[in-house]
């Protein structure tokens, strides 16, 4: 029951969070940032805030500065906000989420090139052994297959 309850609260907080970086804060090195998610420790006392930030590695780190400062105001903002006794300290970190997907990309891109090579390589091959090596049902002139012999007749 505690982890739903740390899954509402992060939930909660993301929104939170999410409206307040959308009406803007006064800090110029804030650039386009999206909070992917909210993790909340069990005793409810620390959140980790991942984020994204679009935009160059300048731009990113401005923005990591930016919410670093505004880490204060951003905790109060969602005091405010939330009916709980003590609001949780915030710990914002850059989600590695658009790197693991460039890199997934890169990773099927390549198999994508080996599944053609491989189907490259296919066109021209021939069989090692028969060309169809599953059994076919006998003719009817062909000879019935044995009796077997089962373990009450032995």
């Amino acid at each position: 029951m505690g982890n739903e309850r740390q899954a509402r609260l992060g939930d909660r907080i993301r929104v939170i969070l999410a409206e307040r970086l959308e009406k803007g804060l006064r800090d110029p090195r804030l650039g386009f940032v999206t909070i992917t998610d909210v993790r909340v420790t069990g005793d409810l006392q620390h959140a980790s805030v991942f984020y994204t930030v679009y935009g160059t590695d300048e731009e990113r780190l401005s923005s990591a500065q930016a919410l670093a400062s505004a880490t204060g105001m951003l905790r109060s903002e969602v005091g405010k906000h939330l009916n709980i006794r003590l609001t949780p300290s915030l710990e914002f970190i850059p989600d590695a989420l658009p790197d693991n997907a460039g890199h997934i990309a890169d990773l099927l891109r390549e198999a994508r090139e080996r599944d053609a090579a491989v189907a490259g390589l296919a066109t021209g091959a021939s069989y090692a052994g028969d060309a169809d090596p599953y059994l076919k049902p006998r003719e009817e002139g062909a000879a019935a297959p044995a009796a077997s012999v089962s373990d009450d007749e032995a």
